[in-house]
């Protein structure tokens, strides 16, 4: 008989009561492997899950993209990416909403995490809206949406683990992500202008600006213009791998925070002390889930959850369909690293015998993985906002995120239906 739901159900009761995911995987899938091998070869395993990926090279990249980004924050660029903006959107009906959600977009891009995105966009465009009269339920909605971005767009941490975890090329996962990301601004921009003629919502506008000044806003964003394009191009040349590309961005903005003049030695301190701790936790959460994926391996669990699904039908798009619902329903009550680093290890061998592209797959995973940062009850970045703008209720913020919910599954749809958009720049 097998014995991996009962793992399976032990994993889950573990995280219920709040046990940190990284020792829930590890000893999971530790004392898992050894009821089927025996506790040598198992520890033997476990050494070589911590100690040899520890000593990988390649995983140097996420310290590094993490880097980058906690420069980025520290680099003011996030106030000029979004004054650029609403200079640009200044003059129509929801501007500055639709100014943050393309704010975000932007410097998700050079930061690659959707808390971070989140946080430091809704201290800089939340004030805003409010004193033009923006509905709470809209402004944290079109902040926390585009937040999200954070985790497709690249350099990507999600990408990164993914990447890893299936032994994907990261760089050609970060090209992948560019067109879903772009698309995803667009939506979102969709779903403002939804949330205004739906709630009948009557906000004021400013003048429109003169090209000239709109240009001259638009000049502000050429740091992080050119860091993405230094980084994301360098990948797409071939001038240097993912690894050495997390270098150099790590380096290009730590050049913005001196161009910029916020350049300390204690915001280097801060930033040093942010990317060891987070830089930790990931590994630990890594190695936990390459634990558990041994477990996976040897317990016969893809085998059996193949054997499963085929039951609805060997179609790909019946298997895409049934890991959606499955995604849906983990996002309301799971974070988005927690769901990749537990569903990717038994879906993707299904993916890849089924015929799937492991890079499109990886796409469509963030994708889905997105809409759980801005689902009840779980929603990651709502409870950012929460805590930095603690006076609005988190169910005004998920009452606004209903249109943006909408639009991402058109998206998750819509890339299913024409997967080409996806691997077009790989």
């Amino acid at each position: 008989m097998e014995h991996w739901p009962i793992g399976v159900a032990i994993l889950s009761v573990l995280l219920f009561l709040g046990v940190p995911i990284a020792f829930a995987l590890a000893g999971v899938g530790l004392v898992g492997t050894a009821s089927i091998i025996g506790w040598t070869p198992a520890l033997s395993l476990l050494g070589s899950a911590f100690f040899d990926n520890g000593r990988d090279y390649s995983l140097s990249v996420l310290p590094l993209f993490l880097m980058m980004g906690n420069f980025v924050v520290q680099s003011g660029v996030a106030e000029d990416l979004y004054s650029s903006a609403y200079a640009w959107l200044r003059h129509r009906k929801g501007g500055l909403a639709t100014a943050t959600v393309i704010a975000c977009g932007a410097f998700s891009s050079v930061c690659g995490s959707s808390m971070a995105t989140a946080a430091t966009m809704t201290r800089i465009a939340l004030p805003s809206m409010r004193k033009f009269g923006y509905p709470d339920q809209l402004s944290t909605a079109s902040i926390a949406a585009g937040g999200t971005l954070g985790i497709l767009i690249p350099p990507s941490v999600i990408l990164v683990f993914y990447g890893i975890l299936t032994q994907q090329d990261i760089g050609k996962l970060f090209l992948a992500g560019i067109i879903p990301g772009v698309i995803g601004i667009l939506f979102y921009s969709m779903a403002v202008r939804i949330t205004l003629k739906v709630g009948n919502i009557d906000l004021p506008t400013e003048p429109k600006l003169p090209l000239r000044d709109r240009l001259r806003a638009l000049r502000k964003t050429g740091g992080a213009l050119a860091l993405f394009t230094f980084v994301m191009g360098g990948i797409y040349l071939g001038v240097f791998t993912p690894t050495e590309s997390a270098g150099m961005g790590a380096g290009g903005a730590l050049l913005l925070v001196i161009l910029s003049g916020k350049f300390t030695v204690n915001s280097m301190l801060v930033v040093l002390y942010d990317t060891m701790n987070t830089t930790a936790m990931m590994f630990f959460i890594l190695f936990g889930a390459l634990t558990f994926t041994n477990y996976v391996n040897l317990s016969g669990m893809t085998i059996d959850i193949q054997t499963f699904l085929s039951a609805f039908g060997d179609s790909r798009v019946s298997f895409i369909l049934i890991i959606l619902c499955i995604y849906l329903v983990l996002g309301c009550v799971l974070e988005s690293l927690s769901m990749i680093m537990l569903t990717v290890p038994v879906f993707y061998p299904i993916a890849a015998s089924m015929g799937i592209d492991l890079i499109w797959f990886g796409i469509f995973v963030v994708m889905v993985t997105e809409i759980s940062y801005i689902t009840p009850p779980v929603g990651m970045n709502a409870f950012v906002l929460r805590s930095v703008v603690p006076d609005v209720r988190l169910g005004t913020i998920f009452r606004g995120l209903g249109p943006f919910v909408a639009m991402d599954i058109v998206r998750v749809a819509l890339l299913t239906l024409v997967p080409s958009m996806v691997l077009l720049l790989t």
